[in-house]
């Protein structure tokens, strides 16, 4: 017999406004309501014009950011993106990250694998401010 789950992503709790951070974005971790083992996913969304709140990189995870509607830019350590609908980007562990959507905003899904239990991410805010 097959186990499987199954969730739809927008009924996941918004992280992003559970932390304060709901004026620009929207972040819905699915990697607990899936039971995942092996990898994490999340469904994040950037409101027209506006950017992540702060950059982020992974000392062990590998990810991979898929964009499912809307435009927008990707800054990957010292080097800027374009993003449109179905661009997937992997972005290997120790790149600095972050996002800045367009005019119409960004939705994407990020995929990260191997699932840590320990904390494998460095915050940094301010990280891009603008550009």
């Amino acid at each position: 017999m097959s186990h499987y789950s199954k969730v739809n992503l927008n009924k996941v709790e918004d992280s992003a406004a559970k932390y304060g951070h709901g004026d620009n974005h929207e972040a819905r971790f699915v990697t607990k309501s899936l039971s995942l083992t092996k990898a994490g996913m999340s469904l994040q969304k950037l409101l027209p014009g506006k950017r992540s709140p702060f950059g982020h990189k992974h000392t062990t995870q590998e990810e991979i950011l898929v964009v499912i509607a809307g435009s927008g830019r990707m800054k990957l350590d010292d080097k800027i993106i374009k993003l449109k609908p179905y661009d997937a980007v992997r972005i290997p562990p120790g790149t600095m990250q972050a996002c800045v959507a367009g005019s119409k905003g960004m939705e994407f899904i990020i995929f990260g694998a191997p699932k840590l239990e320990e904390r494998d991410f460095e915050i940094t805010k301010g990280w891009w401010p603008s550009g």
